[in-house]
């Protein structure tokens, strides 16, 4: 292990609790499922393609969908599929 790593976990960390504490406090995810924003940071920041989900009210809903890919996207991150096991099946 590099002298490096501990800083890059601990830079990782603080990026990943930012993205979901903003995403809170913006209203995209309530502040009362503070685990739904956090799969939504990783998910994100670690490049995946999807996020799969049966929360059609805080995440796969339509419009929540759009909200969270919009603001992830104004915020320089490439979002992934927000879907239910059902529509990636489709």
């Amino acid at each position: 292990m590099s002298f490096m790593a501990p800083a890059m976990v601990y830079l990782e960390t603080t990026v990943l609790s930012y993205l979901a504490a903003l995403l809170r406090a913006r209203g995209l995810v309530p502040a009362t499922v503070p685990n739904d924003a956090l799969h939504i940071a990783v998910a994100t920041v670690g490049g995946a393609e999807f996020l799969l989900t049966w929360n059609l009210r805080h995440l796969a809903g339509a419009i929540a969908r759009r909200r969270i890919e919009r603001e992830l996207r104004r915020l320089g991150h490439e979002p992934p599929t927000i879907c239910t096991p059902e529509e990636l099946m489709s």
